[in-house]
């Protein structure tokens, strides 16, 4: 894990999670079972307390964006699950994770 940029501080691993701009043509049926097969994924993670939050982004100009993660791992770890996902072993999405700091205690993931 990195080292804070200043005493007091902690931090997230965040992934954001795109669009690939060649993705493969996959029929309806396929693209709904991967979907599927990513929802559980992110759920699984959750319950297993590796991630806080995950959804996805609305209202914003950049469509290759679709969501972001929220792992309460380092970076290292975050960048193994993420590249489990099965929308990112499909090739639908890439998974691009970064390291947050913010002050101790200013987030509280339940």
């Amino acid at each position: 894990m990195s080292t804070p940029p200043r005493p007091g501080m902690e931090s997230l691993t965040l992934v954001l999670l795109r669009r690939l701009a060649e993705q493969p043509i996959l029929p309806d049926d396929e693209q709904d079972r991967v979907q599927e097969a990513h929802l559980a994924f992110l759920d699984r993670l959750r319950k297993e307390g590796v991630m806080g939050a995950a959804g996805p982004f609305r209202d914003h100009a950049d469509e290759t964006l679709r969501g972001l993660c929220v792992y309460r791992t380092g970076i290292e770890e975050a960048r193994r699950h993420a590249s489990d996902d099965p929308a990112v072993q499909a090739g639908l999405l890439e998974a691009e994770p970064i390291t947050w700091w913010f002050r101790t205690g200013e987030i509280h993931l339940a």
